[in-house]
């Protein structure tokens, strides 16, 4: 089925923040449903292995636009830029003819070159943006807008592609705000689950014994550190220990939760725009978050851990005329492989300049050679908000290395104060949730020596830097 006269095929791009896996029925979720994300997944695939290379919000939006790791692109924290100068996959799909739109949340820097590029539209919060009556920054102008962020954003995002020059193909990124804390849902979803107890992950009572010391000093934990802000009233009684933990991730989840919800209706209403002016079978749809997220796991909320997770990606893709319906991959796919992918389809030669690879033949259900058994990962934020120490990885299909170099670097929102070094080794087949290091195991000496060179070779491949402490 090919599409009409040979068309290139539009690309719809949807990317939630800090939205969980394993927050999604389509992967399984014991908390919540999803039927419109669920829509995509079931219309297309579902890719059970898809990996963030820093698990933070701006480097992960940075590699997604330039198909490169955050030491080629020069964002490795929140305090970075994105310098628009370099290329990126929006301005080669505008050279090619594409019609070009990011709308919502940007995060990548305002003013001069941190402007979105590439893009013949667009309307992007400032920062975080607000969940109510939000801010927009359009063509460079900024504007308020009554209403709730995420209605908004799909409201915006159908207005131009309703707008659109029917001649030519479009590529739109409809970034949500939403879920992303202090996670404040609209007054339709204000009292969903409010009758019901939401269950606790496997690892809520995590104590952080048999791993490195980076777990225990983590300030993510929902029995300590989160705020009034984030729980927006304070416990009733005299509530303390095991019952006021649980209190609190009750109060925190449902509200998360809430915002995933009006983000799978206004997916619907995307899903079902398209199918109404006839664009579905000729639009590739995409739902993706731009990394994972503690939901009481390990007792924590936030993310930026190389643990699973934080470090896993929901990515569900539909396009019906070449990805099988209900089909699922187990490949090991990057964020840096998305522009890659979306230059294929779009019939535009990959440059030598991005680093990831487009897996549009695992879309088609084939097994292509060679394709990656292991993938990097580095978090260079040391100790900056939620104290977690800076570190980088490599992860296989059944173990992961992590080092904590646990030094700044002289990376932008940092803290200079380097902590001891340190291991960790999973074996992710008998250990899923990642509770038992076994680095210093004899039994695993060999599997961490290996782990360390296949380290260092993909160091070598993505030609970053390695900073071993003695």
């Amino acid at each position: 089925m090919e599409p009409k006269a040979g068309r290139r095929p539009n690309i719809l791009f949807i990317m939630s923040d800090d939205h969980a896996a394993h927050a999604m029925s389509c992967y399984g979720s014991r908390i919540n449903s999803t039927p419109n994300i669920d829509r995509i997944a079931d219309g297309g695939m579902r890719l059970d292995n898809c990996f963030c290379t820093n698990s933070i919000c701006t480097p992960s939006r940075a590699s997604i636009l330039t198909g490169t790791y955050n030491h080629i692109n020069g964002v490795k924290t929140l305090s970075d830029r994105l310098d628009g100068r370099q290329l990126t996959v929006s301005k080669l799909l505008k050279q090619h003819g594409y019609q070009t739109a990011i709308i919502g949340k940007w995060h990548l820097g305002h003013g001069g070159d941190s402007d979105p590029t590439g893009f013949d539209f667009w309307s992007v919060l400032p920062g975080q943006g607000d969940y109510h009556d939000p801010a927009f920054i359009e063509m460079g102008e900024r504007i308020a807008v009554s209403g709730y962020a995420t209605d908004i954003i799909t409201d915006k995002s159908i207005d131009w592609i309703a707008g659109r020059d029917k001649d030519k193909p479009f590529f739109l990124m409809c970034h949500h705000k939403a879920p992303h804390r202090p996670w404040i849902p609209d007054a339709k979803h204000a009292h969903l689950y409010e009758e019901i107890d939401i269950p606790e992950p496997e690892t809520f009572d995590d104590d952080y014994s048999n791993r490195a010391s980076a777990a225990a000093a983590a300030e993510m934990r929902i029995d300590r550190d989160l705020t009034k802000r984030d729980l927006k009233t304070d416990p009733p009684g005299r509530l303390e220990g095991a019952a006021l933990k649980s209190w609190k991730y009750q109060r925190y989840i449902k509200d998360y939760l809430r915002c995933v919800a009006s983000v799978d209706d206004n997916v619907g209403r995307l899903l079902d725009y398209l199918d109404e002016e006839g664009l579905a079978d000729d639009t590739i749809v995409i739902y993706t978050s731009d990394q994972g997220f503690f939901l009481g796991d390990h007792g924590w909320y936030d993310k930026r851990f190389m643990y699973e997770e934080s470090l896993r990606m929901p990515f569900v893709i539909r396009y019906p005329r070449e990805i099988a319906p209900g089909s699922v991959s187990k490949r090991m796919v990057l964020n840096v492989d998305f522009a890659p992918m979306f230059l294929d389809y779009a019939g535009i030669a990959v440059p030598e300049s991005m680093q990831g690879v487009s897996f549009r033949p695992i879309l088609r259900g084939e097994h292509p050679a060679g394709w990656r058994t292991s993938m990097y990962y580095r978090y260079w934020m040391h100790l900056s908000e939620h104290k977690v120490y800076a570190h980088y990885g490599v992860r296989t299909e059944q173990y992961k290395l992590i080092y904590y170099y646990a030094d700044a670097l002289g990376t932008a929102g940092s803290e200079d104060i380097p902590m001891p070094p340190e291991w960790e080794l999973f074996d992710l087949k008998k250990d899923p949730y990642e509770m038992i290091n076994v680095y210093d195991d004899p039994d695993y000496a060999r599997v961490a020596e290996l782990l360390e060179q296949e380290l260092y070779r993909l160091q070598d491949e993505v030609k970053d830097e390695r900073y071993v402490r003695a």
